[in-house]
């Protein structure tokens, strides 16, 4: 890899910057001062920029529990961003996995990693998402069926892929989804006649939002959790 590229990938500086701060004799390679900024950078070298060495970033893998009046994306002039409660280098190249709604909880994925992330969100994957639902207004058992069966959302053309209804209350269910349309959770229960005033996401694939995650709170995903997503 070249070294300004080398740079980039660790800093997040721009190539013109990169090679600027190579001409400021600010770069060494291996303990010696370098100008020439297309130098190759093999992995046993040791790069230092003010010397501080410098290490490349991998593919990133979070699981955050997104509390109520955060959104999903990485701007925005109303409200708060999830990506304010993450203290991680070059977050600007992070992204969600899908989003949940500005009032919705729970567990949100955050990823570099475009083809993983694509992969999870496809619906032509059919990763199963599981929601606690509160509603307005009792659940009736004959919901269990017509979710089941695929509901018809407002101005959508086609039925929902079959869902999995479980009532824990009168007011409460968990539901486990095999895709994510738009306000999917809401849209289903408003078609059924009802409304939810809460949600919350509890897994995605096989991975569980973990007890001792506080809202806020986030974790880099172990090999084990990374497995349960698609498991």
């Amino acid at each position: 890899m070249r070294l300004d590229k080398f740079i980039c990938d660790c800093t997040g500086l721009t190539r013109s910057q990169a090679g600027k701060v190579i001409r400021q004799k600010l770069v060494t390679l291996n303990g010696e001062l370098v100008k020439q900024a297309a130098l190759q950078v093999k992995d046993s070298d040791v790069v230092c920029l003010n010397d501080e060495q410098l290490q490349l970033i991998g593919l990133r893998y979070f699981m955050l529990h997104k509390p109520d009046g955060y959104i999903c994306s990485t701007e925005d002039p109303e409200h708060p961003t999830v990506f304010t409660l993450m203290d991680e280098p070059l977050i600007e190249r992070l992204h969600t996995v899908g989003r949940l709604d500005l009032d919705t909880t729970g567990l949100v994925l955050i990823t570099d990693d475009g083809q993983w992330s694509h992969r999870i969100s496809s619906p032509k994957h059919h990763v199963a998402k599981t929601y606690r639902v509160w509603t307005a207004d009792p659940i009736p058992n004959s919901a269990i069926e017509q979710f089941a069966e695929g509901v018809m959302l407002r101005n959508e053309k086609n039925a929902t892929l079959p869902a999995q209804l479980e009532i824990l209350d009168e007011t409460e269910a968990l539901l486990t989804i095999h895709e994510g349309r738009y306000h999917q959770v809401k849209r289903m229960f408003a078609a059924i006649g009802n409304k939810v005033v809460k949600l919350h996401r509890e897994k995605v694939g096989g991975l569980q939002l973990p007890d001792d995650l506080a809202e806020g709170e986030y974790i880099a995903l172990t090999t084990t959790q990374f497995a349960e997503i698609t498991a």
